[in-house]
């Protein structure tokens, strides 16, 4: 048998950061006039955090192997993103808008294979990972391909941020599942459906 604790701690930490990602989305939402040094720094550290989540997502082996199935990729590119951010956090708005809005436009795409996987699983709210992920390929679109100055620009990447939140609390609360029968090599003893 294969411990539960790296799988809950990933899950857990998966919706801590995507939580603290729509509060961040939120406040610049609603006060883009706030210090673009602050929250380039900010989201330096979180893409980073973020990212190391995503990678221990990734080896985790959760049961149905679905919801960190692409976070190899994605972990690796939000730590690279994560630490320009921190090295040029004055020249955030330059440079974030375009790749906040490719890393969510990618991860949208993602996890839109992530829902239609969960609906040939089996998953009943598969629809609670589509959704979420197709407002984050068209506001990640947005972002990248309609040009924004401003604070129109902070909301915007404001609006990605938080639709990128809600998108990983989803799938994480939908497509993880922790069996206390799993075995070393991601099976499981016994039957199991889903409640």
């Amino acid at each position: 048998m294969r411990s539960q604790t790296p799988i809950r701690a990933a899950k857990i930490c998966y919706i801590a950061v995507s939580a603290v990602l729509c509060v961040l989305g939120l406040l610049m939402i609603l006060k883009p006039a706030f210090s673009m040094t602050f929250i380039g720094i900010f989201c330096g550290i979180l893409m980073i955090v973020f990212g190391a989540v995503k990678l221990a997502g990734f080896f985790s082996r959760d049961l149905y192997r679905l919801a960190f199935q692409y976070d190899l990729v994605s972990g690796i590119l939000l730590m690279v993103l994560g630490a320009i951010l921190l090295v040029r956090p004055a020249g955030f708005m330059n440079f974030a808008g375009v790749a906040i809005g490719i890393f969510v436009l990618g991860d949208g795409l993602f996890k839109l294979q992530t829902a239609f996987d969960a609906k040939q699983f089996g998953i009943r709210r598969w629809w609670a990972i589509l959704i979420p992920a197709v407002l984050c390929v068209v506001f990640g679109a947005v972002l990248v391909f309609v040009p924004y100055g401003g604070k129109a620009l902070t909301v915007v990447m404001g609006i990605d941020l938080f639709f990128e939140g809600v998108l990983n609390i989803c799938t994480v609360i939908t497509a993880v599942k922790i069996s206390k029968n799993q075995k070393r090599d991601g099976y499981f003893e016994t039957d199991y459906r889903e409640k």
